[in-house]
C-alpha cells in the first residue's frame, strides 16, 4: 500500500470512530454502545457502573480487559483505547498502586474517555492522542498491553507489533482480540462501499 493509500485509510478510520464518539446513536459502519458490549460479554453490572460516555460510544471485538491476566500494581497499555471502557475496567484491576496508560488517534474518542475518567474519579488513568504503530513511551515500561480490534484497521501492522514488542518489560505479555473471518465476505453493503468511496 503506497503512502497516499495509507493516509486515506487512516484519515477515514479516524472521521468514523470520532463520527462514533460525537454521535453514538447515529449509524455507523461498525457496531457502536452499550448492547453491542453486552453482546461481546461485558457483564451488564460492569456496564452499569462505568460512565456512560465511555459505554455509549465503545466499539471492539471482545471482552479484552476481562480476559488479559493484569495484576495489581502493574502498569497496563489500552492501544486503540476510544472512548476508555477497557481503560477503566483495567484500572480497577490494578488498583489505586497500579497505572493505565490509553492511547488512540481519535480525539474525540479521547474526549469521551477523559470525561468518563474524571466522573469516575480513577487518577491511576491517562489518555494521550497517539498512533499504535509510533508508542510514545520508553523502551520496557509497560507490564501488559491490551488491543481491542485495531489491526484490521491500520495496515502499519508490523509497525504495531514492533512497537509493543519495544514497550513491554521483560516477562510482560500483550492481550490482543481481533476479527478473523473464516470465509470470504459477501458483497459489499452499500454503507461500507460510501464509506471508503
Amino acid at each position: 500500500m503506497c503512502a497516499g493509500d495509507l493516509s486515506r485509510v487512516r484519515r477515514l478510520v479516524r472521521e468514523a470512530y470520532s463520527a462514533a464518539a460525537t454521535t453514538p446513536a447515529a449509524c455507523h459502519p461498525f457496531p457502536v454502545g452499550r448492547e453491542f458490549a453486552a453482546s461481546l460479554g461485558y457483564p451488564a453490572e460492569s456496564l452499569a457502573s462505568l460512565p456512560a460516555a465511555s459505554v455509549e460510544a465503545f466499539s471492539g471485538v471482545s471482552t479484552v480487559s476481562l480476559l488479559a491476566e493484569i495484576q495489581p500494581g502493574a502498569t497496563v497499555l489500552d492501544v486503540g483505547c476510544g472512548a476508555g471502557l477497557d481503560s477503566l475496567i483495567a484500572a480497577r484491576r490494578v488498583g489505586p498502586h497500579g497505572r493505565v496508560i490509553g492511547l488512540d488517534f481519535s480525539a474525540d474518542m479521547l474526549a469521551r474517555a477523559r470525561a468518563a475518567v474524571a466522573e469516575a474519579g480513577i487518577p491511576q488513568v491517562c489518555f494521550a492522542l497517539a498512533a499504535a504503530e509510533c508508542l510514545p513511551l520508553p523502551d520496557a515500561s509497560i507490564d501488559a498491553a491490551m488491543v481491542n480490534g485495531i489491526f484490521n484497521l491500520n495496515p502499519a501492522r508490523t509497525s504495531i507489533f514492533n512497537e509493543l514488542a519495544r514497550v513491554l518489560r521483560p516477562g510482560g505479555a500483550v492481550w490482543v482480540a481481533e476479527l478473523v473471518l473464516s470465509q470470504p465476505l459477501p458483497p459489499q453493503p452499500q454503507i461500507m462501499s460510501d464509506w471508503f468511496a
